[in-house]
């Protein structure tokens, strides 16, 4: 199982981006799919979850601003990041919890590479 996450750049302040991270394998079920985002010398912190019953879950510095999606028959997530500013800068990662793949194999959860994020002027 891979997580692929692609789309991050440059931007300027009130900008948009949209990321998207592509889940390899013979997936057979993912309960949760995640974006975190980490700036150097902070911990890791959720920006965005979705659950395959559809909770969706919001950082409070991004509610408003982000939308999350995902598409279980393509096994992707998306994070549309709209309005963006400084604070948003950072190295935005996806995760997948509760993995279960066709041969019956699970996993708690897989972490995606990252990918950088920065807004600027």
């Amino acid at each position: 199982v891979q997580l692929q996450a692609s789309g991050g750049g440059l931007v300027q302040p009130g900008g948009s981006l949209r990321l998207s991270c592509a889940i390899s394998g013979s997936i057979l079920s993912i309960d949760v799919t995640a974006w975190y985002r980490q700036v150097p010398g902070k911990q890791r912190e959720l920006v965005a979850s979705r659950s395959s019953g559809g909770r969706i879950n919001y950082a409070d510095s991004v509610r408003g601003r982000f939308i999350i999606s995902r598409d279980d028959a393509k096994n992707t997530v998306q994070l549309q990041m709209n309005s963006l500013d400084a604070r948003d800068t950072g190295v935005y990662y996806c995760k997948a919890e509760r993995l279960r793949l066709r041969n019956m194999q699970s996993f708690r959860e897989v972490w995606g590479q990252g990918t950088l994020v920065t807004v600027s002027s």
